[in-house]
């Protein structure tokens, strides 16, 4: 992953652009990663992966009311 601090991101706008289209671009700002520049299609797909969340948050729920007994008793 590239970096570039906030104040290079602005002076070097169209290149930090043109780099996000080929790999994600850390913006850095107190030598810390502040934001992530990436193409739209990577963040489409990632977006995608996301939508899967909640539904495995809901099965587990689920499990954990149906098998309450039996996830106490390993916790033990």
């Amino acid at each position: 992953m590239k970096h570039f601090t906030a104040t290079e991101a602005k002076n070097r706008f169209g290149e930090l652009m043109e780099q996000a289209g080929n790999e994600p671009v850390a913006i850095q700002k107190n030598g810390r990663n502040y934001r992530v520049v990436l193409a739209a299609e990577d963040y489409e797909r990632l977006a995608k992966q996301n939508a899967v969340r909640p539904l495995v948050k809901e099965l587990h729920k689920r499990s954990m009311e149906r098998r309450r007994e039996v996830y106490e008793a390993l916790a033990k």
